[in-house]
């Protein structure tokens, strides 16, 4: 066979032994499955999350080659972009944007940042308010409603008085709707020592970080449901479980060193003080 098509025998049997190896980027896409199938979350995992993921395990590749990879087998998903729900009081007396868009912070309970969004189920919506930790990403506080009355926002907060006690001098940040500007919900920061900041009216970037996490919640989990075939208590859990038991403890975070999921960087740097 091997004269009748004029190559070498021994070139020939090379060859076919290099054909039956996986190609250096067969086998970069098998790592990468492997990633993908540890959380079924983890499906949501874009070119930058995968490096990362993949670094972590001790595989270097390129952002461009894992790009390549992810698109030639279909991994990588078109962003959804969601809108923001929360009304501007006009009314309100402007306050000073203390945060300035500066979304870092030193230690833990320094800066916070909240929001509302909501999401159609099968028997109406529900409301989802959360408080965001700048130190490492995490969400401390999450409530979960049928409406978006002050209450939805007053509930969120005293869930940080009963896990932390009173924060004297926190910082939190919110848009200026007008559940953040009433007199219930500001009453509530000042009994527990939290000075409040507020965004420009229609400025959505001075809440950046926040609207970010809402954004990667609806991608990453809402829109897969979907939810408008859900009732509202199933969809409390679905958000429940991807909150307490992925973002913060399995997920990627890229703000965090080596993209350490939150609880993880928080409980890294506490082992160091505590050592220290």
């Amino acid at each position: 066979m091997c004269d009748s098509l004029g190559v070498n025998e021994s070139g020939y049997y090379k060859w076919l032994k290099r054909r039956k190896k996986l190609s250096s980027r067969q086998l970069l896409l098998v790592r990468i499955m492997e990633i993908l199938s540890e959380h079924e979350d983890n499906e949501n995992y874009g070119a930058r999350r995968m490096q990362q993921a993949l670094k972590n395990r001790g595989i270097k590749r390129s952002y461009g080659t894992i790009v390549a990879v992810m698109r030639q087998a279909g991994l990588l998903h078109k962003h959804r972009k969601p809108n923001g729900i929360t009304k501007a009081d006009t009314e309100t007396q402007e306050k000073e944007n203390l945060i300035k868009r500066d979304f870092s912070a030193d230690r833990p309970l320094k800066k916070l940042l909240t929001d509302i969004t909501e999401a159609q189920c099968s028997d109406g919506k529900i409301y989802i308010s959360a408080i965001l930790d700048c130190f490492n990403g995490e969400i401390i506080a999450l409530e979960m409603r049928r409406n978006m009355k002050k209450e939805l926002c007053i509930a969120t907060v005293r869930q940080l008085r009963e896990r932390y006690g009173k924060l004297e001098g926190t910082l939190l940040h919110s848009d200026r709707g007008c559940q953040y500007t009433s007199y219930a919900f500001r009453e509530q920061l000042a009994k527990q020592g939290i000075i409040q900041s507020l965004s420009g009216t229609g400025r959505c970037y001075d809440n950046a970080r926040m609207e970010s996490f809402f954004a990667t919640l609806k991608k990453e989990k809402l829109y897969k449901i979907p939810t408008h075939r859900m009732t509202v208590e199933e969809v409390k859990t679905v958000v429940f479980r991807y909150v307490f038991g992925y973002y913060n403890t399995q997920r990627i975070n890229s703000f965090n060193p080596n993209g350490m999921p939150p609880v993880a960087y928080r409980e890294f740097i506490n082992s160091k003080l505590n050592v220290a």
